[in-house]
């Protein structure tokens, strides 16, 4: 907990996770949120962000931009931005939060090879955590399945691994990055070269070198990831379910505040947990 008040824009603030982040920052006793943003031409903007969070008016409008002084030296609006929009405003806000030296929580998913890259390239002007889910059960569990996969690397059998998740009607991308995320783990402990997404006709005998996704989008579910891993005669499941937006917005705050007062540089949730 922060011994001074975290001055907090949100990024995406229509969205239902930006209307969550508001909604906890608000009721928080560190954080205050100073600037709102949505894209240009959002009906949202005009808005005051506390209504849009139903909260009541906090006295903080939606805007498309940041509002910044001319001059790069003046102290900017907020301390730490905290980004859950899509991947092309994930860059551009990634760029101006370098620029103008200010730190960011960087949620959204979904982002390709050449826009992941110029988010992280700004972290070598400003200090960026760099989160495809926010969820510290998730990235508790991930930090479990890395273990798991340390562990099983060197069975003699071998071992399949497949990863399911299940998200809401509304996800835009899929498998998920936190899907993602976890085939990457496993990958970087096993040594899997393959990765597939689903399975449909006769594909044949299962490689041992791939790892499956399989994603379903179902009614309004915040979020599953099951990681499954498959030995002759048994098998590991490894769990981890989202009961409401609030776990990922509450690890948004949490990753804002460890945030507060670092140096430049690339960070993720695994370091905001401690881990």
């Amino acid at each position: 907990m922060s011994d001074h008040e975290i001055r907090v824009g949100v990024h995406g603030v229509g969205g239902r996770m930006g209307r969550r982040i508001v909604a906890l920052a608000h009721e928080s006793d560190d954080l205050v949120v100073t600037a709102a943003l949505e894209a240009a031409g959002s009906p949202f903007l005009g808005a005051d962000a506390g209504e849009l969070a139903g909260v009541g008016p906090i006295g903080v409008l939606v805007t498309a931009e940041l509002e910044l002084a001319d001059d790069p030296a003046a102290p900017p609006p907020v301390d730490v931005v905290i980004d859950y929009s899509v991947p092309a405003a994930a860059v551009a806000v990634a760029q101006v939060c370098s620029t103008r030296k200010i730190a960011l929580v960087s949620a959204t998913t979904g982002l390709d090879d050449d826009q992941r890259n110029a988010v992280l390239e700004s972290a070598q002007l400003t200090p960026i955590v760099v989160a495809p889910n926010t969820s510290l059960a998730v990235n508790l569990t991930m930090k479990l399945v890395r273990e798991a996969a340390r562990a099983l690397a060197n069975v003699s059998a071998g071992v399949d691994v497949e990863v399911i998740e299940r998200h809401h009607r509304y996800k835009e991308d899929a498998p998920s990055g936190t899907a993602l995320r976890f085939g990457q783990i496993v990958a970087e402990e096993m040594g899997q070269t393959e990765h597939v997404h689903g399975r449909e006709g006769r594909p044949g005998k299962r490689p041992a070198n791939e790892i499956g996704y399989h994603a379903l989008r179902t009614g309004d579910n915040v979020g599953e990831h099951t990681i499954v891993f498959g030995l002759l005669g048994e098998t590991i499941d490894l769990d981890v379910r989202g009961h409401s937006r609030d776990s990922y917005a509450q690890g948004a705050l949490a990753a804002a505040r460890f945030l507060d007062g670092k140096n430049p540089g690339l960070y993720d949730m695994a370091d905001v947990l401690g881990l």
